[in-house]
């Protein structure tokens, strides 16, 4: 019965990589990744600069504050500001927020950059209620871009031997829309993460069915048993 697999090659003959690697240039993505829904927006570029990655970004993230429904326009101007505030509770280092804010309507999670802490992005942020919040330096597993980057990666060059950097970035597009088409929602502490971190509150299951208790049941531990052997008379 044959399997899915990579690809496909006749009997004797399997595929072959060239021997020689020639760096023809370099293909960079970047990428808008919605945990919630799993839709992932990427574009490839030759450079990433930050004139390119913000101008890409207010074109993206405009799309996606124009789509989502009109704020409650009766909210109050210090609930507002309570709301941005309480995102910036615990982190070792904060910016001014502008004195006149809008009602938070989305958070923006990337890398602790400087060009991505300039006063006119992050100003431009503020003003269509958009939260930066930075990731520490070492923890770029907190960006979920992270993760998506690294499974479109093996979807798309997996096998492949590229020739160009234009086509690396078409494949990343091509396995960027087949993703789409059925994404799949990042949550923290979903049901992998309950598995792997059983507490002692945890209920426990008995005996492998659907009751549970609160307490582990002890196992019962066989008794020792002891054997004591007689000195010899002796007459």
């Amino acid at each position: 019965m044959p399997h899915p697999g990579s690809s496909w090659q006749p009997h004797g003959r399997p595929a072959t990589q060239p021997h020689e690697y020639i760096r023809g240039g370099t293909c960079k993505l970047l990428t808008l990744f919605q945990p919630a829904t799993g839709q992932v927006r990427v574009q490839p570029v030759s450079r990433c600069t930050n004139p390119i990655l913000h101008g890409w970004l207010k074109q993206n993230l405009t799309a996606i504050i124009t789509a989502l429904p009109a704020p409650t326009p009766s909210i109050e101007p210090a609930a507002v500001r309570a709301a941005w505030q309480i995102w910036q509770d615990g982190l070792a280092e904060r910016f001014t927020l502008p004195e006149h804010l809008p009602p938070l309507r989305l958070l923006l999670v990337w890398d602790n950059l400087t060009g991505h802490k300039s006063a006119e992005m992050v100003v431009w942020l503020c003003q269509r209620g958009i939260m930066p919040l930075y990731t520490p330096l070492g923890g770029s597993w907190l960006n979920m871009a992270e993760s998506i980057q690294r499974i479109l990666k093996r979807r798309a060059l997996a096998g492949q031997h590229p020739h160009s950097p234009a086509e690396i970035g078409a494949w990343f597009e091509q396995t960027a829309q087949a993703w789409n088409q059925q994404p799949t929602p990042f949550t923290w502490h979903g049901r992998r993460w309950r598995r792997r971190c059983h507490r002692s509150t945890d209920e426990h299951p008995i005996g492998g069915s659907a009751a549970q208790c609160q307490r582990p049941l002890s196992r019962p531990q066989p008794r020792r048993q002891e054997w004591h052997i007689p000195k010899q008379l002796t007459h």
